[in-house]
This record gives C-alpha cells, structure tokens and sequence, in this order.
C-alpha cells in the first residue's frame, strides 16, 4: 500500500471498493434582500481517502468537524461541492439519476437519530421492506420473507413487523434501522453516529451486532462516531477530523497508541481508563477555545489556534498529509510537528 494524494492511503487495487478523492462540501452564505452569496461554510474541504473491502474506518472528531456531511455527500445525499467518490470504480458524478439510484442499492446509510429516520404512520416491516420495492426486489412473498428474515438477523422477533415505531425502544428503533440498511444487500455502509442518540447501557449492544453483521455478511464500514472507545473495539483503520479536514489517519492500534497530531492526542487523553491508579495518574491533553467557524478557517494550519505547539511556521503553510508510518504500515499526519509526538 502507498500513501495517496491528500490524505489517503491507496492500492489501486481490487481491494479498493471506496474512493473518496478532494471531497468538498461547502454551503452558501447569503444576505440580502437579493439573498447575494457573501462567503460559504467549508463543512468538508478537500477530504481524500480509500476504503477498502471488508474493512471497517472510523472517523471521528468534535461536532462540527464535517464528519455527518462527509458521509452524506459520499452517498450523494448531500450534494458534493467539488471532488467525488468512486465506487467499484465507476464514479458517482458522472451518473444520471437512473444510474445513481441503482447503485445507491450496494451503498447504504444508519441514521444517527432512529426515530426521526422511521415514518412514525408506517409499520415496522413496511419500512424494511420499502428499500425492496423501491429497487424492485423479488416478489411479494419474498419480500415478506426477507423482511422476518432481517428482523431476526438485528436479534427482534418477526411478529414486530405489524407494530408501529412508538411501540419500540431505542436500540430496538435503531436495529429497525439497521435492517432497513441491509434489505437490499448492500457492499458498502455509512453508519453516521448510530449510537450517540441511545441511552449509554445499549451503546455495546449495538456495536456488537454491527461487528457480527460484518463478519456474516461481509460489509465495509466508514463507521462516525465520537465515542472513541466504541471506534477502537470496531474499527480496523481511524481518520481524524477536524474542520473539514482529516488530520490523521492510520492503523487503529497505531494511532491509538502513538498518535502523531496534537488533536488526536487531545481526543484520546479524554478516553476514561477503567483503573483508578491509572485514571489518577494520567496527563490529560485539554483542548482550548472552541472549534473555529468552518466559514472562516485559520490560516496556515487550521488547529493552530488551539494547538499548544504552534509556531509562526503553521500560521504561515498548511501541512502537508504525510507518511510517518512504521513497519510498513501506512500512518498519515497533516502536522509540522508530527515528529515530536511521533
């Protein structure tokens, strides 16, 4: 494997099913009665990586780093400003609604928020089975039978196919939604946050089943999230983001355990360690100020302003995403600095 261009690490092989190249997604300020366009909100700007088939990449960062809008705009559900994504190596801006529609069939998203992602007036198996009919998959019967099928495959009992949303609690909410994902056999998985909106005692639960639909089905995840632990049980490769960019990306282990960019480091410090020995003695890295407006990002380096290793150098140049990495494992940075924490 070798580092591509932005912030990716690449093949060029069949083993690549995702390419994300200079993905940008900036939306418009307007004022005025002529609603003019005065600037615009960069909530993604210039994101470059591949994923590759069966694994699982996290992506992770403060809110409002763009994590949400990169993954929607990967998926074209939000409209990508500039760049692309590429799947199975056919690019998604170059087709016409038709061809889009098809494949978003292979490409699926997990809602973060499973109530508002479930029609409150439509029953359970009718929303699992409406991705069916859309796509014109079988024919009545199999449908019915894929829906009890999914229903057992996310751990709920089939009978739960005639009950309305209201009726479920929310992890049972979000395994709706994450059969729903699945019905129509789809390669590839956007789960934005999928446990962020659930209570903290079911967050495993949900995680594991994930974990357990990768191994039997063979899917491939970029799987949002802030809690950073669940991203390390999950997760085979990170990418860190933060204000539209990602700012560090690697092996799990490797980044976990020497992270090369201040904000990841930051991130992780914040992780609690089950050992109060250890809990005690460790050196928290705490972040200062709030994220900046992604409307109008610092120059240089766009952590700069809250980094504690700043110099006149990240003022003046926006770093360069480069390979620091060990063993012949990729491991990519965008700090000036990346050497002292390395």
């Amino acid at each position: 494997m070798t580092g591509g261009p932005g912030g990716g690490t690449t093949t060029g092989g069949p083993d690549t099913l995702v390419r994300v190249r200079n993905l940008q997604v900036h939306f418009p300020i307007r004022k005025g009665i002529l609603r003019r366009k005065v600037g615009a909100i960069r909530a993604v700007d210039g994101v470059t990586f591949d994923l590759f088939r069966g694994e699982t990449l996290g992506l992770v960062g403060e809110s409002g780093s763009g994590k949400s809008t990169a993954g929607r705009a990967m998926l074209h559900l939000e409209r990508p400003t500039g760049g692309d994504t590429t799947f199975r190596d056919s690019a998604l801006a170059s087709m016409n609604a038709e061809e889009l529609r098809r494949t978003r069939r292979h490409m699926q998203m997990i809602f973060q928020d499973p109530h508002a992602s479930l029609n409150p007036r439509m029953q359970v198996g009718q929303a699992i089975r409406e991705p069916l009919d859309i796509h014109d998959i079988g024919n009545a019967e199999a449908r019915s039978n894929r829906v009890n099928e999914l229903l057992e495959l996310v751990g709920m009992s089939p009978q739960a196919a005639s009950r309305y949303p209201h009726e479920f609690s929310g992890g049972q909410l979000q395994r709706i939604g994450i059969a729903r994902a699945l019905a129509t056999s789809p390669e590839f998985v956007v789960a934005d946050e999928p446990i962020s909106a659930l209570d903290v005692t079911i967050h495993a639960q949900i995680v594991n089943l994930l974990g357990k639909l990768k191994r039997e089905l063979g899917l491939t995840y970029l799987f949002i999230a802030h809690d950073l632990s669940m991203v390390r049980h999950l997760s085979d490769r990170v990418a860190v983001m933060y204000l539209g960019r990602i700012v560090e990306l690697g092996d799990t282990d490797s980044v976990f355990a020497r992270p090369l960019h201040p904000y990841t480091k930051a991130l992780l410090s914040a992780i609690p360690i089950p050992d109060p020995e250890r809990e005690a003695q460790r050196r928290r890295v705490p972040l200062q100020g709030d994220i900046p407006s992604p409307a109008n990002p610092p120059s240089g380096c766009r952590f700069r302003t809250r980094c504690p290793m700043a110099t006149d150098l990240c003022t003046r140049e926006d770093p360069e995403f480069r390979d620091l990495g060990e063993d012949g494992f990729p491991h990519r940075v965008a700090c000036h600095h990346a050497e002292t924490l390395a």
